[in-house]
């Protein structure tokens, strides 16, 4: 009996013990009470700002709210004042209470996205049970421009999610250009702000104090290279057109300019009918989201003959002072034709006037040179030496989207041909035609590396991130050709010519009291007119400014390419534009494009 007792008294003081532990020692039930009248809201940062060089903003944060609800919480509410302040049919506010009671009726839901504030607070005056905002920011676009390059915030998918932890359904995240490229620099770091509740919902204040609170960290301020006065020309100039424009700095590698036409207004994917002007522009057939200042590839044209003289000169199977025939055209195999000028012609003068003829002598000899086994093993090292100047490979730009362009190799002509090829085969190698491809940005930066007489750095656009000393160190190295830097004295003297002398091809790119030397080009189109391109830099000696200008069915580059460059040039370097003749001629040129439908 006693043994009863005693066991009975046992479990009773266990008992005890237990309930004393759980209700004064152990408050992770009273946690787990509280946690049905706690509401945790992250607290989302604002992005990091971009400037241009100059410290003009390009992008900004602005305030913005998104309204959500919990719908196990939501209780009767005036719908047609709800629907009234959001500006939306009262249908469409109980649609979206509908999907997010199916997603979970505990949990919060986004409702709508990116109200303003005095929407914000005139749902807080009206109190919805349920109902709550959250802070957020969203983009604005200060200058309306370089929408290509800056890119732009959407929201997050599954596959995003999977990938990185750090993101949440509803989260926002840089989805092109810059927004894309430095994403983990502007995004900042989030925050929790816990409140309490009551039973319709209703916020009671912050959660002990706000002890357990959180505070977002802003983003990082990025300075860009761009220029924005010069971005806003391009863009101006190019209005209408089609192509892009690639302006560098060859001292540093900072890209000046990168614009991409038809372009778009940024403003446009921010906002409630971000989604609607999205598949507008994606259903635009000339592809304004599409930015072919890194992602087209063109055939370089007649600028390319200035790679093939250099690689001559090294190659010693050319000498400046070497003079070819040109009666028209180079007459072997099926021939290549060319415009008048003086015959013979030395180098300087076939780069003043892009000559094809010369230039087909030269690409000849390189790849046929004796000291090589055979046309295979100097096709190979006439590639080794492209690839050298940045063309058929990625240049390791902080840009997303870059495209590798295209240079043949010998096995390619080996599988493509049997084997049975030779230097005629290949000759319109010789003019940048046949298979060589390459993008607008590769196309500046081989300006730039002429400037510097054999040299570049590599193209980027951010100058600066506001928390670091320096940008990656990448930036800064020197990466050479395999030509050596005397070499590129004639080839200089050859595009001063063009520009500046009676016979250039490029005469309508010449800037009074500015040594600008050029090069044009007129590439091949299957879909219509040939494409006008020019590459420039100026001034000859300690330059500035590299340009390359891609104008998409503009014929011949001195027409149309040369003087958008030119423009550019001159306001880069004078801070002013003193021919606005040329302006208005380049703004009227009327090019057709019927490839892209009108």
């Amino acid at each position: 009996m006693k043994i009863l007792q005693l066991t009975v008294v046992g479990v009773v003081l266990v008992l005890l013990v237990r309930l004393f532990y759980l209700q004064v020692v152990d408050d992770s039930y009273k946690t787990r009470a509280d946690n049905n009248a706690l509401r945790y809201m992250v607290q989302f940062p604002p992005r990091g700002e971009v400037y241009d060089r100059n410290g003009r903003f390009l992008v900004q944060s602005k305030e913005a709210y998104d309204l959500m609800a919990t719908p196990r919480e939501v209780g009767p509410f005036d719908t047609a004042a709800m629907s009234r302040i959001l500006g939306v049919p009262v249908e469409q506010i109980r649609k979206e209470l509908d999907k997010a009671s199916r997603f979970s009726r505990r949990r919060a839901s986004v409702l709508f996205k990116q109200l303003p504030k005095e929407v914000k607070v005139r749902l807080d005056e009206r109190n919805f049970p349920g109902f709550f905002t959250v802070y957020r920011t969203v983009r604005s676009y200060p200058t309306k421009i370089a929408g290509n390059l800056l890119g732009y915030v959407g929201e997050v998918d599954d596959r995003i999610i999977e990938r990185n932890s750090y993101y949440r359904s509803g989260d926002y995240i840089g989805r092109s250009g810059i927004e894309l490229a430095y994403e983990d620099v502007l995004r900042g770091e989030k925050g929790v702000k816990i409140e309490m509740v009551d039973v319709h919902g209703i916020p009671q204040g912050s959660y002990a104090g706000g002890m357990y609170d959180t505070l977002p960290s802003p983003g990082v301020a990025i300075t860009c290279t761009i220029d924005a006065r010069l971005q806003a020309l391009a863009e101006e100039l190019m209005a209408g057109k089609v192509g892009s424009v690639v302006a560098i700095e060859p001292e540093t590698g900072e890209i000046l300019v990168m614009a991409s036409s038809p372009t778009y207004d940024p403003d446009e994917l921010v906002g409630r009918e971000r989604g609607n002007n999205y598949m507008k522009l994606l259903n635009d057939r000339r592809r304004p989201l599409f930015n072919r200042a890194v992602m087209a590839s063109y055939p370089p044209g007649s600028t390319f003959k200035t790679v093939n003289g250099l690689i001559g000169l090294q190659e010693g199977v050319l000498v400046p002072s070497q003079t070819y025939p040109c009666h028209g055209g180079y007459p072997y195999g099926r021939g290549v034709k060319c415009h008048n000028h003086w015959s013979p012609i030395d180098l300087m003068g076939a780069v003043q006037t892009s000559c094809n003829a010369y230039f087909c002598y030269v690409f000849r000899n390189i790849i046929e040179n004796r000291k090589y086994g055979n046309i295979q093993q100097g096709l190979d090292v006439w590639d080794d030496y492209v690839r050298s100047f940045g063309f058929g490979r990625k240049l390791g730009s902080d840009f997303t989207g870059e495209l590798n362009g295209n240079v043949p190799t010998s096995s390619f002509y080996d599988k493509a041909y049997r084997g049975r090829w030779n230097g005629l085969t290949v000759i319109s190698l010789a003019i940048g035609q046949g298979e060589l491809g390459c993008t607008p940005l590769q196309m500046a930066n081989f300006a730039a590396t002429i400037a510097n007489r054999g040299y570049y750095k590599i193209p980027h656009v951010v100058k600066r991130i506001h928390d670091r000393d320096s940008i990656d160190g990448w930036f800064y190295e020197k990466h050479y050709t395999k030509v050596d830097s005397k070499h590129f004295d004639p080839i200089v003297e050859g595009m001063y010519r063009a520009v500046n002398v009676d016979g250039g091809s490029a005469r309508m790119a010449r800037i009074e009291g500015i040594d600008i030397c050029g090069k044009t080009g007129t590439a091949q189109n299957p879909h219509g007119a040939d494409h006008s391109t020019f590459m420039c830099f100026a001034p000859r000696n300690n330059p500035k400014i590299a340009v390359s200008v891609y104008v998409e069915n503009g014929r011949w580059g001195g027409i149309a390419a040369a003087p958008i460059a030119s423009l550019l040039t001159e306001l880069y370097l004078t801070d002013t534009v003193t021919r606005p003749q040329l302006v208005e001629y380049v703004k009227n040129l009327q090019i057709n494009y019927p490839y892209y439908g009108k």
